[in-house]
């Protein structure tokens, strides 16, 4: 079952922001139709206990923040990104004109398979980008493939392939594909290098953390590469199922 993402250390953080005691924060979630006691809220912020989503959208009133600065992650699932707007699943589902169970489905699958107009009010009711909306498409992880193929071989052969995921233009990936292939390039001269070099075991295993930790944000550097494209509302570009 889907938890509520929640951070214990910025909630801590927030009340004290606004000088407020457990006591307080429970009164006033209280009065705004949350009941709950101190105890509860100590125990949220020792992790020992966390809030509903109900009761996550009224701490964040209470204590004068958005939802995601209590949920302690960057919005990436259509879950957390509904969160972030204090929509209920009921809520949205309304808004976009899809039937709760079916919206429900998608969004525990964590995959997005609405048409056209459902897609459309998605976008508006969550402000996504075009990243965004790729990323609660469930495609990052086909994308990454693509880019993992792309950087270790020949980059031009994917450039289709991405361009149809992402709906961009060829010429931009081909940019930032062309750039990524040169930037892992540079890490296999590295360490041949140093293989070469005969240089110490630190140096080799410094080179291949690197190597790693740019492999784990591939799909992330490459919209980085893309710029404010990315960051764009989709529309009228979106693709349908």
């Amino acid at each position: 079952m889907y938890s509520t993402p929640f951070s214990p250390a910025e909630a801590r953080s927030a009340r004290a922001r606004v000088g407020l005691s457990t006591a307080q924060v429970a009164q006033a979630m209280t009065a705004c139709g949350a009941p709950v006691r101190p105890e509860l809220i100590e125990a949220w912020e020792y992790g020992t206990q966390a809030p509903t989503e109900s009761q996550l959208f009224v701490l964040a009133d209470v204590l004068w923040c958005p939802p995601t600065a209590l949920m302690g992650v960057e919005p990436r699932t259509l879950a957390e990104h509904r969160m972030a707007r204090q929509l209920s699943v009921e809520r949205l589902a309304q808004l976009i004109g899809m039937d709760p169970a079916v919206y429900w489905a998608a969004e525990s699958a964590q995959q997005w398979n609405g048409d056209y107009r459902q897609t459309k009010a998605l976008v508006e009711a969550l402000g996504l980008s075009l990243r965004k909306l790729i990323g609660v498409m469930g495609h990052n992880e086909e994308l990454a493939g693509h880019l993992r193929s792309a950087i270790d071989g020949r980059w031009k052969a994917q450039v289709g392939a991405i361009a149809k995921i992402t709906t961009l233009n060829k010429t931009r990936v081909s940019d930032a594909l062309r750039t990524m292939h040169a930037e892992f390039a540079e890490f296999s001269e590295r360490y041949m290098g140093h293989v070469v070099a005969r240089n110490d075991d630190s140096r080799l295993k410094e080179v291949a953390a690197e190597r790693s930790a740019y492999l784990r944000r591939l799909v992330d550097r490459f919209w980085d590469l893309i710029g404010d494209a990315g960051e764009a509302p989709p529309f009228n570009s979106v693709p349908t199922h």
